[in-house]
């Protein structure tokens, strides 16, 4: 994978020509590659849809901005690391040394690293279809009863808090396997995980085909706190790449 090494910037134009003459090399993709492929965003979920958790509405009642993100970006990238194109090769080497050789022309654009900075009225704005940088704003529990508890109390203390970004960080890096039979058109992917069927029904919506052409196959996982049950875009790229080169291949989503 070839990844962004800006939080924000638009993508000018990426020469994979060096990487192509690498030896041992059999395909650059890009996002352009993939959408005339026709492959779908990934599929995000920003609000629990668990019945035995708090119910998320917006104030005024209007659906909740969910972001079209492209395993691939087409226009630019919106964090470091994103991956913004895919070496498939003989060999994981010869994956690495091509990677090195792609040229992306990068313009930067402005950028915000603090979550207090980026909900200002003049941050710069991560997605052109959403108005600000709120993805999901809610109110939960009796306001009037909270008020009035507030109202009786003989002290009332006000704090800023903070919480901190925490993250599940998994032993076993984050890789998969991808076959593609072209004599029955489906897809199989191994990766390890601990949501193996919410995976394969968003593979399926990322390759626009039926969550009966993907099978997706987990092996042994250590633990999960949720970090190994969404979708990656590792996932349904090998997947594709698998389609597009008529191999099996495997991807180490590290690689940068």
């Amino acid at each position: 994978m070839v990844r962004s090494p800006h939080a924000h910037a638009r993508i000018v134009r990426i020469d994979s020509a060096p990487a192509l003459a690498t030896p041992g090399v059999l395909a650059v993709l890009t996002g352009a590659d993939l959408v005339a492929d026709g492959l779908k965003a990934i599929s995000h979920r920003p609000v629990p849809t668990n019945p035995h958790e708090v119910p998320l509405k917006s104030p005024d009642g209007s659906p909740f901005f969910v972001a079209e993100s492209l395993p691939l970006p087409v226009d630019r990238a919106r964090f470091v690391g994103e991956p913004v194109a895919m070496v498939v090769a003989e060999t994981a080497l010869a994956a690495r040394d091509a990677a090195e050789r792609v040229t992306v022309e990068w313009e930067p654009l402005p950028a915000v690293v603090a979550s207090a900075d980026a909900v200002t009225a003049d941050a710069a704005a991560v997605w052109d279809a959403c108005a600000s940088n709120v993805a999901v704003e809610t109110a939960a529990g009796d306001a009037a009863t909270t008020d009035a508890a507030f109202a009786r109390a003989a002290h009332v203390v006000t704090l800023d808090s903070r919480i901190n970004r925490v993250t599940g960080v998994p032993m076993e890096p984050r890789a998969a396997v991808g076959d593609f039979d072209s004599a029955t058109g489906r897809y199989t992917v191994y990766a390890g995980s601990g949501g193996s069927h919410r995976i394969r029904g968003d593979i399926a919506v990322a390759l626009g085909v039926p969550a009966e052409s993907v099978r997706v196959i987990a092996r042994d996982v250590g633990g999960s706190y949720g970090t190994r049950n969404p979708c990656y875009p590792e996932q349904p790229l090998v997947a594709w790449a698998a389609r597009r080169v008529r191999r099996p291949g495997e991807v180490d989503g590290r690689s940068s």
